[in-house]
């Protein structure tokens, strides 16, 4: 065989059972990221009481978590390269799962922060995977709403995480440590073993044109089987197999000027958002309120999260990704500057459910839109470069989060978190590029987005 026409095949196919199943593991992938994530800033506040641990410490073990995410992002990019999406998905939940499980049994700031890097590499390489995964796998007109499905499904791990440690973390001495038991569940993602796919399209990029023929035609029986006849696919373009991107790649002007831009993406997301969702507990807790409110009150804050998913569901195929993004980081950036002007218990909880609404929609619009700027060869690499300094930048946001709070107080945090939103959305409104024209093109009229 000399093409298996992947990117075509897939394209034509309508929504399916197979497409509806691969997401809800994907989605489950993405539960156990969410909630695991922040398991570190629910649990700092007791940490404080019971073994000492101070602000700065609390900066450190946060920024050397997202050193260890820069690292794991580009090994994702690697793994899924040479061992493919599946096999890169599934062991990179599994490795965040065991280290969120050994968390458990920490017996000092140092232990933990050790078990907190090792998860936090996993977590992201998890994410890397999956983003290319869907990206990959997805019809071009129907991938950026299904990636934020996911994201609307997985997000909810944020809020029942938070709200779960802020039943069990004041309980006693050690209840804290069920917060990582909870996290370390996603190794359960193994039982979507047989029920997804390899990516076609990687097999294809490898040359191994058979294997993509097999994988396609599986899939295509199953949607035939549900949906009837299928239409015929547009006709394959040749392409020279792909061989292992080295990193230098990425100098080419070709993917230099998107991973550039993605870099810059990823790093004003991170800082901004993690400046805010790490340290909200810890620091409504150094200005007088309760452990409990204080976990409590950003518990309710994530409840958000999930709306802000489906709000990107509802406008990422129909409207410039691009667009949408700049919109998405001005409303953050002034969300969440009111939300540190405020000691009001209502504002702090309306503003910070603001915050994660629009952030989280933001994530999923992210998520969608950074592949695509990328063809096959340079898309693991291009994706996994970018959103591994994107959480390598957050090695610094802690340590200048602390500064700024310990030298200038509480609300200087949340004008330097606003004035990173605001950044991020004044880039992308002057050089990111547009996608929607090419999905519109690459999709077949039968399942072009409404509207069009």
């Amino acid at each position: 065989m000399q093409h298996a026409n992947a990117l075509n095949r897939l394209n034509r196919l309508p929504i399916s059972r197979f497409h509806k199943v691969t997401i809800l593991a994907v989605s489950f992938a993405y539960f156990f990221e969410f909630a695991d994530i922040n398991s570190f800033a629910t649990t700092a506040p007791k940490l404080i009481k019971l073994w000492g641990v101070t602000v700065n410490q609390v900066a450190y073990v946060t920024s050397l978590s997202f050193v260890g995410m820069f690292f794991g992002s580009i090994v994702a990019s690697t793994l899924a390269d040479r061992f493919g999406r599946k096999n890169a998905l599934m062991w990179t939940t599994v490795w965040f799962g065991v280290f969120s499980f050994a968390a458990v049994f920490s017996w000092d700031v140092v232990s933990l922060g050790v078990f907190r890097v090792l998860t936090s590499a996993g977590l992201s390489a998890m994410t890397v995977v999956a983003v290319i995964y869907v990206n990959e796998l997805y019809p071009a007109a129907n991938r950026g709403k299904y990636q934020a499905y996911a994201i609307v499904i997985g997000i909810c791990g944020t809020p029942v995480t938070n709200l779960i440690a802020s039943a069990v973390v004041p309980i006693n001495s050690w209840s804290w440590r069920l917060v990582y038991l909870w996290g370390a569940l996603g190794v359960l993602l193994v039982l979507f073993t047989r029920q997804l796919k390899e990516s076609p399209r990687w097999y294809e990029s490898r040359g191994e044109h058979a294997k993509a023929d097999a994988v396609l035609r599986e899939i295509e029986e199953r949607v035939a089987a549900e949906k009837g006849p299928l239409p015929e696919p547009a006709p394959p373009i040749d392409e020279a197999p792909v061989a292992k991107a080295p990193l230098r790649l990425l100098l080419k002007k070709k993917y230099l000027l998107p991973t550039l831009l993605l870099t810059v993406l990823w790093v004003t997301q991170t800082i901004g958002f993690f400046g805010y969702s790490s340290w909200a507990p810890t620091l409504l807790a150094k200005e007088g309120f309760s452990v409990e409110k204080s976990v409590f009150y950003v518990a309710l804050t994530t409840v958000g999260a999930p709306l802000g998913s489906y709000l990107a569901a509802l406008v990422t195929d129909r409207f410039e990704r691009k667009w949408c993004l700049v919109a998405f980081g001005g409303v953050i950036a002034l969300c969440g500057l009111l939300y540190g002007l405020t000691f009001n218990p209502v504002l702090i909880v309306v503003f910070g459910f603001l915050v994660n609404m629009f952030e989280r929609g933001y994530t999923a619009l992210g998520y969608a839109y950074s592949p695509e700027l990328f063809d096959t060869r340079g898309r693991s690499l291009g994706t996994g470069v970018s959103y591994g300094l994107g959480r390598l930048s957050n090695a610094a946001g802690p340590l200048i989060v602390a500064g700024l709070y310990n030298g200038s107080g509480y609300q200087s945090v949340f004008f330097f978190i606003a004035g990173t939103w605001l950044v991020g959305a004044l880039v992308l409104a002057a050089f990111g590029p547009r996608t929607r024209a090419a999905r519109l093109q690459a999709a077949p009229a039968a399942v072009k987005p409404a509207g069009v």
